[in-house]
């Protein structure tokens, strides 16, 4: 990411068919210091270029020819993690089960109070920021993990499985000291601190053997 992009306020999304109301909003989130894109309807938000850069996005239930709920679950259902705040002047609770069931971080009845409002984003916005931080976290494992030869991804797998190094190097048919030098590059590519470190990677990549333990070795 570049320093221009860590600069750039978050972006909230708005979805309402109330025009009056998407310019109320739009004012209010510029004055809390935010970016806002507003829009009469879900084709507008999916047309977007900047749909995937929101990181809140206010969305009403009831559209003009179209039901938020069901964009709501569209979204979840195509992987589009945005954090929503559904909106609505005729809630009622089956609604708002629904919609926290399906992920939404928080649901506001019209009319609702400012001070409400600007928490709910703001909470929103540190839901969204927190997914992108663990997010680029993983995609930066990943890529270490692919600059590991053949050979060092083997022995990540047998030692993060808990296997030690003499039994890694019978296992592999090599001897301890090249086990141990592959240990060492793999520990230092991988930028693992520790022995749990780097099973906590080797968990999240699906990287470790879960065939073998230190005390059994299938046949």
């Amino acid at each position: 990411m570049t320093e221009h992009a860590e600069q750039q306020p978050p972006l909230i999304c708005v979805v309402d068919d109330d025009v009056g109301l998407r310019g109320s909003l739009d004012s209010l989130l510029r004055s809390a210091g935010f970016a806002v894109l507003a829009f009469a309807g879900p084709d507008g938000y999916l047309a977007s270029a900047d749909a995937d850069r929101a990181a809140c996005l206010l969305l009403d239930i009831q559209l003009e020819g179209a039901n938020g709920l069901d964009f709501q679950q569209a979204l979840l259902d195509s992987e589009f993690h945005v954090p929503v705040i559904l909106i609505s002047g005729h809630g009622d609770i089956p609604q708002t089960v629904r919609g926290m069931k399906a992920g939404a971080v928080s649901f506001l009845a019209k009319p609702f109070e400012e001070d409400a409002l600007l928490l709910a984003v703001r909470e929103a916005v540190e839901v969204d920021r927190r997914r992108r931080d663990s997010e680029g976290r993983d995609r930066d494992v990943r890529l270490r993990f692919d600059t590991l030869t053949e050979r060092e991804r083997e022995v990540m797998a047998l030692v993060t499985a808990g296997l030690m190094n003499k039994q890694v190097a019978g296992k592999l048919s090599l001897s301890e000291i090249t086990v141990k030098i592959h240990r060492g590059n793999l520990m230092r590519k991988m930028a693992a601190g520790s022995l749990a470190d780097l099973v906590r990677m080797a968990e999240a990549l699906g990287a470790r053997d879960t065939s073998v333990t230190r005390y059994h070795r299938p046949g």
